[in-house]
């Protein structure tokens, strides 16, 4: 009787089919521009962001807090 493959080497399997017609994954680059959009809903969402402030904690982790007008 013969053994029925784990679900990770079927996958594998039929992922090995598929790059038949596919081909293999594209590998983008580092290289080049980063391109910032600086559009009416990227201001938007820097304005949302300025109500709060960034607590960080002596062990690495963060949190919001709202930011008090003074």
């Amino acid at each position: 009787m013969t053994e029925k493959q784990p679900l990770s080497a079927r996958f594998m399997t039929a992922t090995g089919k598929l790059r038949m017609f596919f081909g293999p994954a594209q590998r983008g680059t580092t290289e080049g521009p980063i391109v910032y959009r600086d559009d009416e809903a990227q201001r938007l969402r820097q304005e949302e962001l300025q109500q709060w402030t960034v607590v960080r904690n002596p062990d690495g982790s963060t949190y919001l807090t709202t930011r008090r007008e003074e």
